[in-house]
This record gives C-alpha cells, sequence and structure tokens, in this order.
C-alpha cells in the first residue's frame, strides 16, 4: 500500500509539472553553455532545471538521449530562425535572398556567448559520435531546402558552407573581413552569381 502511495505522488508530482521535460531540456542546453558538454551530468542538470535527480532518469534514457534531445532542440530553434528570416523574401527574389543571408551571418547565430559554445559543442560531439549526425544532416537538409527556393543546389550547398564558415570567423576570428557588413554581402553574392 505504502509503494503505491508513492507512486501516485510522484505521477501526481508530474502533473502538476506538465513542462519538467522541456525545462530539463532548456537547462541542459545552459550548462553545455557553461561547462561543455563534458562537464554536463545528471546530476548538474537537475540541479540546474530545479527537478529531482529521478527526474533524469524518467525522462531520459541516459545522458545521451539528454545531449541528443538537447542539441536537436537547439538546431530547430536554429532552423526555424532560418526559416522565418527567409519566408519574408518574396519568391525568386535572389538578390533580397542574399541580404536575407547575410542578416542571418550578421545577428541569428552565434549572436550571444551561449549559442557560440552550444554550436561549437555540437560540431564537436557530432563529429566524434555517428549518433548526433541525424540532427546535423537535418539542420543542413533544412537550410539547403530554404536555400534552393532561390538559388540551384550547388549553390544552395556552397551558400550554406559559406555561412557555416563566415558563422565561426565571426565568433572566433579577428579577422575585419568576416565583421565588414559590404564584404559579407560582397562575398554572398559572389557565391550566389549575382
Amino acid at each position: 500500500m505504502v509503494g503505491s502511495m508513492n507512486e501516485e505522488q510522484t505521477q501526481e508530482s508530474r502533473r502538476a509539472d506538465p513542462d519538467r521535460k522541456s525545462r530539463i531540456i532548456d537547462a541542459c542546453l545552459d550548462v553545455i553553455a557553461e561547462r561543455g558538454v563534458a562537464g554536463t551530468s545528471h546530476r548538474v542538470v537537475a540541479a540546474a532545471a530545479h527537478v529531482p535527480l529521478g527526474s533524469m532518469t524518467y525522462h531520459f534514457r541516459g545522458m545521451a538521449d539528454l545531449l541528443h534531445q538537447a542539441f536537436d532542440r537547439y538546431a530547430q530553434q536554429c532552423i526555424d530562425r532560418f526559416d522565418e528570416r527567409m519566408a519574408a523574401v518574396p519568391a525568386g527574389d535572389k538578390a533580397a535572398a542574399c541580404e536575407a543571408i547575410a542578416r542571418h551571418v550578421e545577428g541569428d547565430l552565434v549572436s550571444t556567448q551561449r549559442d557560440l559554445v552550444i554550436n561549437l559543442e555540437f560540431y564537436t560531439i557530432a563529429a566524434r559520435d555517428p549518433a548526433y549526425r541525424d540532427i546535423a544532416e537535418r539542420w543542413m537538409a533544412a537550410s539547403r531546402a530554404q536555400l534552393e527556393r532561390f538559388f540551384d543546389k550547388p549553390t544552395a550547398a556552397l551558400l550554406d558552407a559559406m555561412v557555416e564558415g563566415l558563422t565561426l570567423h565571426r565568433a572566433l576570428g579577428t579577422h575585419a573581413e568576416a565583421h565588414d557588413p559590404q564584404v559579407v554581402r560582397d562575398g554572398i553574392r559572389r557565391v550566389a552569381g549575382l
């Protein structure tokens, strides 16, 4: 009887906190940004999310599952930002698409230290562990799909690679060219053939 009472209390607690899993995923991203993947553990994430440690094993099959879901959420947020920006571009307007790409590089990607660290931690884990490559593939496919609304497949692939490179150069480099709005726009137009 005592066991079923504890089970009922646990189920009631979960019903009273329906956003717990989502909060844990968000906390995981915050911990990754602060400590990196190597410093991320169930205990640290649970503390950051203000949930009992048992919530971690209830909602996730292990640390790899939590990390996968956290990076998947981050990738989806980036996909959504780019989709929103490109949706505002009139169909067929390549010049406006180039401008939207430049604004995406300048403001949407790694605009904060948190985003920079999460992005780099994702690249690192995806390079080391093939289990995370599905997220990278989905993210790249979504970016290319938006770009292919305006450009042929090879150009879209090159532009996508340029966006990734510019993002890293802007975040980590001191080269003035990567931070010069005119140089960025000229480069994007050159790759786009305009």
